[in-house]
């Protein structure tokens, strides 16, 4: 279950592990996504760690991943492995290899953009790999727009409005 009654309603009971799921950032809110996709795979994941895919330019592009920030979504970054790559291709061929490992529970592929590598048949060997161990993936797609592919579930991100609780600042809403 990912915490939200309706959500988890339409998902019959959540989100499917060992299935590729890709979430897209609103213009503007790649940062919600970005928290969006820490916490659904800090939470398949359970008690493995979280390997995080991407590429050189994200940071300079959409910031980089901040460890306190995830503290304060209540995730622990200490869970949370990154690996930066040059490119969208190397990026898609680390996560080949790493959906083969039992010992993640989840794999995040940040991809910026429309690369022509990312195409039905790179998903659908993400999907096929993802099977293999039950080890979750995530398609990170800052930039881009939906296009055909294997994916189970794809997720539209944009901020909300926190409520606010006294004089803190509330907690995140997507």
């Amino acid at each position: 279950p990912i915490g939200h009654g309706e959500a988890d309603l339409c998902l019959k009971g959540g989100l499917q592990h060992g299935v590729l799921h890709e979430v897209f950032a609103a213009i503007g809110h790649e940062a919600a996504a970005t928290g969006f996709v820490a916490g659904l795979a800090i939470r398949v994941g359970a008690d493995k760690h979280a390997l995080w895919i991407r590429q050189d330019f994200s940071t300079h592009e959409f910031g980089a991943l901040s460890p306190t920030g995830l503290l304060e979504l209540g995730l622990d970054p200490a869970r949370l492995l990154l690996l930066s790559v040059s490119n969208a291709h190397d990026g898609l061929r680390a996560a080949s290899d790493a959906l083969s490992c039992a010992a993640l529970g989840a794999v995040v592929i940040e991809i910026p953009g429309s690369p022509k590598i990312l195409d039905l048949t790179a998903s659908r060997r993400l999907t096929l790999a993802a099977t293999q161990k039950s080890v979750t993936p995530f398609l990170l797609r800052l930039g881009a727009r939906p296009e055909i592919s294997t994916v189970e579930t794809r997720w539209l991100v944009r901020g909300a409005v926190s409520p606010t609780q006294n004089d803190d600042w509330g907690h995140p809403a997507f």
